[in-house]
């Protein structure tokens, strides 16, 4: 279905990556973490509370767990991990993790906004991190609460990566035709979708093509959207009306839903092929690494690792987290089996923009960016 953007919430999504190789209660930790000159808070307890999505989403919430096990690890100390089933848990979760006497929660993901504004509210002591939110309910432009640190990304930076890359495979098969697709339209999955179009219409304007652009339009912010996150009949859908138009590449966002445009992929027949999001998801999925071009990461493992730990040194900051191609926090994945088969020059092409990019020389202007 095609709807219009109707709030403003921001942030955007990675599992370890290489571009341009492109390519219960907690223990008592130990002293210092591996490699830290400073001592360990020995009563810290840090939790993390998933959305609906699971931790086995190949996706945001496995990334954030991945980190939160991470920096568990090298603390020497277990966190408590609470999985939602469903949108009803978040509050029960967070009231949980605070009863449990945590350190720091963090959230995973935007559904989470309002119930970890609430929390951090009434339990100022505790800190909390939320992912791909700013925690800016009322859209003031200021988070909420003063204990809640966004981790947030400008994915608009990799995509414009992922879009130009798209574009070139798309024109060297002589199909010049690529598309996208959404699951709920917010701007942490609109902003996949911005720097993808910008990415191939860069493409487009370097190389005099015309590779033309389905399912999203940044100009009119409309395009096709699943209307959730869940990998059913209704993505499948909206998966199959964007290969309707011929594509030979598309990009679907929105963690789960990439399972209903391999099927879609494969009943049609075709070689299309996808693009993967916030994780590598060749590698997080190896069933469709045979149809994945390249992924668009997002560093949420990265964040979240850096975060507990610096809570667990008495280093907190509530200050947002932002996570860019300079710094790291989004990145394009290696092109796996496929790095062999692109066109000449497209990797030195893609590591020129991504330093322009840097630079400033290139600036990649999406809305739904943080």
């Amino acid at each position: 279905m095609t709807i219009s953007t109707t709030k403003k919430i921001l942030g955007a999504t990675v599992a370890a990556g290489v571009i341009f190789a492109l390519a219960g209660c907690g223990q008592a930790p130990t002293d210092k973490p591996a490699g830290s000159d400073k001592p360990v808070d020995s009563d810290f307890l840090p939790c993390l509370v998933s959305d609906a999505g699971g931790w086995n989403d190949k996706s945001f919430n496995q990334s954030a767990k991945e980190g939160m096990d991470a920096a568990a690890k090298e603390l020497g100390i277990k966190p408590l991990e609470f999985e939602s089933a469903n949108d009803n848990d978040y509050a029960p979760n967070l009231e949980t993790a605070v009863s449990e006497g945590c350190s720091l929660i963090v959230s995973v993901g935007f559904k989470l906004s309002a119930a970890t504004v609430e929390s951090a509210l009434a339990n100022p002591k505790i800190n909390y991190a939320i992912i791909d939110d700013w925690a800016d309910n009322d859209f003031d432009g200021k988070v909420d609460a003063p204990n809640v640190k966004p981790l947030v990304f400008d994915t608009a930076q990799a995509a414009y990566l992922g879009g130009y890359a798209s574009a070139a495979w798309s024109a060297q098969s002589g199909v010049n035709k690529v598309g996208t697709f959404g699951g709920m339209q917010i701007p942490s999955v609109a902003v996949f979708m911005d720097g993808f179009q910008l990415g191939a219409e860069k493409y487009n304007e370097d190389k005099g093509a015309d590779v033309q652009v389905f399912g999203w339009d940044s100009a009119t912010q409309k395009g096709s959207f699943t209307g959730g996150f869940d990998a059913n009949d209704t993505a499948k859908q909206t998966a199959q009306g964007v290969l309707d138009q011929g594509v030979d590449v598309i990009l679907p966002v929105g963690g789960p839903v990439y399972q209903s445009a391999a099927a879609a992929i494969a009943d049609s027949g075709k070689d299309t092929l996808m693009l993967g999001v916030d994780s590598d998801l060749a590698v997080a999925d190896p069933s469709v690494a045979g149809i994945t071009l390249v992924s668009i990461m997002k560093a949420i493992d990265v964040a979240v690792k850096d975060a507990t730990v610096a809570a667990a040194q008495g280093d907190f900051d509530p200050a947002p987290y932002v996570g860019t191609l300079e710094n790291e926090g989004v990145k394009l994945s290696g092109f796996g089996d496929f790095e062999s088969k692109l066109p000449e020059g497209l990797l030195d092409e893609l590591k020129t923009l991504q330093e322009q990019i840097i630079s400033g020389d290139i600036k990649v202007e999406s809305p739904n960016s943080p």
